[in-house]
């Protein structure tokens, strides 16, 4: 797609509990949670300054941050939009987290980072899923779910 103005991507995640998802998931990118705009003490303040009614203010939103960003400025920010329902189906896209040095890295060193990373979240409230060990492909990752279920990998 071609435009006359660069554009930046957000991507919105689904959640019943967005300050748990801005937890879990700064931890898990090295992301962190995104401050309010300047001269602004909340996003719920900068909400309700910028005219958005009480009543689509749920209790509790915006008193703390419902995203995270990159503080290098390089990734997506990432919204963890509150909704009523909670995660019914398998994921159509997932996070891969790449922690294993990638195919130069030995196969032995890959296993014991990825085990190491996936143990890290698990105490973060992440679950496993399954096990991808498949040595003849020279392939090891751990399939996750994040505290609401959302699938990703540690690669």
């Amino acid at each position: 797609m071609k435009t006359a103005a660069k554009f930046s991507v957000q991507l919105t995640i689904d959640c019943t509990n967005p300050q748990l998802m801005v937890e879990f998931w700064s931890y898990a990118l090295e992301y962190i949670p995104e401050p309010a705009p300047a001269g602004h003490t909340s996003w719920r303040t900068y909400w309700q300054a910028m005219g958005v009614p009480d009543n689509e203010l749920p209790p509790g939103a915006g008193d703390i941050p419902e995203s995270i960003i990159d503080p290098t400025g390089h990734g997506p920010r990432i919204w963890f939009q509150q909704v009523p329902e909670s995660k019914i189906l398998k994921n159509r896209w997932h996070f891969d987290l790449k922690v294993s040095g990638g195919r130069d890295a030995p196969m032995d060193t890959r296993i014991e980072r990825v085990k190491a990373a996936a143990e890290d979240l698990e105490n973060r409230g992440a679950s496993i899923i399954n096990i991808h060990d498949l040595p003849a492909m020279g392939h090891f990752a751990i399939a996750m779910q994040d505290p609401e279920g959302n699938e990703f990998d540690v690669v």
